[in-house]
């Protein structure tokens, strides 16, 4: 386990749109982590994500502003002002960028299943210690997949999950919380569908 620095959760991805679905998500965390408060990384082009349907970052950062209604909760062009696309990347500079901080990577069980797609992905659990949390209908696919087979020795137990910050990497975890209804797809998909004002 590493020292004590400010604790701050990660939540990385498009944001196209931000919703109530990642504030719920940083609110979880911030309850069930040792956290000081939460970063949203907003991606300028997520390397897995097609760009046509993408909102210009600027769009998408200032909504995402515009939802993160808690204190805690500060949005972030740290991946822009860093020129980074990828994870491992950003997520390196970052710890360069701020070594007086102790990082925990958060994220959906979604993106567990499609983590081996991620560049580097088993680079990334070794470089930041990661808290996975339940989202329907992923959990059960998520924790049966690749990532968490490679890593089922790193994975900690609930009794330590509230330390996740100070323990060295590899170290992740899974939160079953209350989950969410939303997510950007069927935002997205609503505003397209329904007659504009």
């Amino acid at each position: 386990m590493s020292g004590s620095g400010q604790r701050v959760g990660l939540l990385g991805g498009s944001f196209n749109p931000a919703h109530d679905g990642h504030l719920h998500i940083s609110r979880e965390a911030l309850k069930h982590i040792d956290l000081d408060c939460v970063w949203w990384v907003v991606s300028p082009q997520n390397p897995l994500k097609a760009s046509k349907d993408m909102a210009p970052f600027k769009d998408r950062l200032a909504h995402a502003q515009s939802v993160a209604r808690d204190p805690r909760i500060r949005v972030t062009d740290v991946e822009t002002r860093l020129d980074t696309r990828f994870t491992i990347d950003s997520m390196r500079r970052i710890q360069t960028s701020f070594p007086e901080k102790q990082f925990v990577w958060i994220m959906g069980a979604d993106n567990l299943i499609q983590f081996p797609q991620w560049k580097d992905w088993q680079k990334l659990f070794a470089t930041v210690p990661i808290a996975v949390f339940d989202r329907a209908p992923y959990s059960v696919q998520a924790l049966a997949g690749k990532a968490a087979q490679v890593f089922a020795r790193s994975r900690l137990t609930t009794q330590h999950a509230r330390k996740l910050a100070d323990f060295t990497p590899p170290a992740w975890t899974f939160f079953r919380t209350p989950l969410h209804p939303a997510t950007a797809t069927e935002i997205r998909a609503s505003r397209t569908t329904s007659p504009s004002d």
